[in-house]
């Protein structure tokens, strides 16, 4: 088996994060879903825990970040081509979130990305097929 990994997010309103993340395309597992947290689906081994601020306090000692005003993790996603961050980013956009910086054009690598309704920040890249290997043998 695997490893797997679940990143661990707070929200304010369960709710319209669900909703915001399904406008986007991505599906939950309904056998982690309740009042308090949701399991989303990234890929085969790929998970976000959306939790309630309630709920995720359960898990920390610490102060919650309050990602409008400050950065806790960047979560970045890769897509198969550059029209599709292109697509993910305006249907962010449409479906609530915002775009904090333009988008990055490096040749081999394409990247943009956008911010949730809870302020956390997803960037999306494309790479050239061959490209990491290339980076990889310098």
């Amino acid at each position: 088996m695997g490893t797997k990994i679940f990143v661990n997010l707070p929200v304010k309103d369960l709710g319209k994060s669900v909703e915001f993340f399904t406008k986007l395309g991505f599906k939950f597992d309904p056998q982690f879903t309740d009042q308090t947290a949701t399991c989303m689906i990234v890929a085969d081994d790929i998970f976000v825990m959306l939790l309630t601020e309630e709920k995720f306090k359960l898990f920390t000692p610490k102060k919650i970040c309050d990602a409008t005003q400050g950065t806790e993790v960047l979560i970045c996603l890769s897509c198969e081509s550059r029209g599709k961050v292109d697509e993910m980013v305006n249907c962010a956009v449409a479906a609530g979130g915002t775009t904090y910086n333009e988008p990055q054009d490096h040749g081999f690598m394409y990247g943009h990305g956008f911010q949730d309704p809870d302020g956390h920040i997803w960037e999306l890249m494309f790479m050239e097929t061959g490209a990491m290997s290339q980076a990889e043998m310098q």
